[in-house]
């Protein structure tokens, strides 16, 4: 889909999902999982693409998502600085 940059100026950002799920054979017992992806808000489409995903193809249950995002820069912040500096 392209590099860093090019998905933070097209106005993706970090979303940091921490999931908990249920172990396959000890369903009592929660265990951690964490995903990270540059993806859009509000919608997130990757982050809920992989909870479907999970859904599907993962034995242990979801039993919850916390998630953060973090818009890392937009098309108005980007500056192209050109200099160099010399030292000694």
């Amino acid at each position: 889909m392209g590099n860093e940059t090019e998905l933070m100026l097209k106005g993706y950002g970090l979303t940091v999902a921490e999931m908990f799920y249920h172990m396959p054979d000890h369903p009592h017992v929660l265990n951690t999982f964490i995903w990270q992806d540059y993806d859009l808000a509000p919608d997130h489409p990757r982050l809920f693409k992989f909870i479907e995903f999970w859904g599907e193809e993962i034995e242990g249950p979801l039993h919850s998502v916390r998630f953060s995002h973090r818009k890392m820069i937009s098309p108005g912040e980007w500056r192209n600085v050109v200099g160099e500096f010399k030292l000694h």
